[in-house]
């Protein structure tokens, strides 16, 4: 059975740490002024990935904190993966960010506009294209536009994706609890493996998310910033599978 991996986020705005609720700009609460330490500080408690998302260039397309992203590749370098998105929109993005050091890149927006784009950057870096839905239904451009396409349907699209990232943006940073149900439906209509992100607040909630046949990765944020377990708490949960 393959292991399951922990994904603490950090969510970048402006240089900073901090977390939205429900991908809402102006609903956001802010964690700390140092993203570099911050991910020193989950890879030392042991975390093999960490999951970072420009903000600003999700909505804006420009790469606003890729500098800060690629300081975070090298402090963490050797000890922990950096699986970053937020305006990757193609290859010359893909490749800017493997020199930078990131494993793998998020492409969102981009690949479901365009689902070839994910061909060409996956043969830079490996790609996780995120799937992220307001009740089944993708949402696009730092979520503040709706695509018109089903979850159900793009998961057929992307036979070049290292993993999808599905993110349930109703729950995102509300501490609700994840929709096992739909990422259950999901897992098991695709071969590509999923990482689940969006509610996660307690280890139950983590240890439910890994007993799913499919999923192979969970993201947590806002549960990790608010102390409700720590990075080794929720290693011990996804090992626990």
């Amino acid at each position: 059975m393959t292991a399951v991996e922990l994904y603490p986020a950090i969510d970048l705005r402006g240089g900073r740490v901090v977390r939205l609720t429900q991908g809402d700009y102006d609903r956001e609460v802010a964690y700390g002024d140092d993203p570099v330490a911050v991910a020193e500080s989950f890879a030392a408690a042991g975390a093999k990935w960490i999951h970072v998302v420009d903000l600003d260039a999700a909505r804006t397309g420009s790469p606003e904190n890729r500098a800060v992203v690629g300081a975070i590749a090298r402090a963490v370098a050797g000890g922990a993966h950096v699986q970053t998105g937020g305006g990757v929109r193609g290859a010359a993005d893909a490749e800017q960010l493997a020199r930078a050091g990131v494993a793998r890149v998020v492409m969102g927006s981009a690949a479901v506009s365009d689902p070839s784009i994910v061909r060409a950057a996956a043969a830079i870096v490996p790609v996780a294209v995120g799937l992220d839905h307001r009740e089944g239904e993708l949402s696009v451009h730092g979520w503040t536009e709706a695509s018109g396409v089903r979850l159900a349907d793009a998961l057929g699209w992307f036979p070049d994706a290292a993993v999808f990232v599905i993110t349930d943006i109703g729950r995102d940073g509300m501490l609700s609890g994840p929709d096992i149900d739909g990422l259950s439906a999901a897992a098991s209509a695709t071969d590509v493996p999923v990482i689940a992100s969006g509610g996660v607040a307690t280890l139950d909630d983590i240890r439910t998310l890994v007993s799913v046949p499919g999923i192979a990765g969970v993201i947590s944020g806002k549960a990790l910033y608010e102390g409700r377990f720590t990075i080794a708490e929720a290693l011990d949960a996804v090992r626990a599978r």
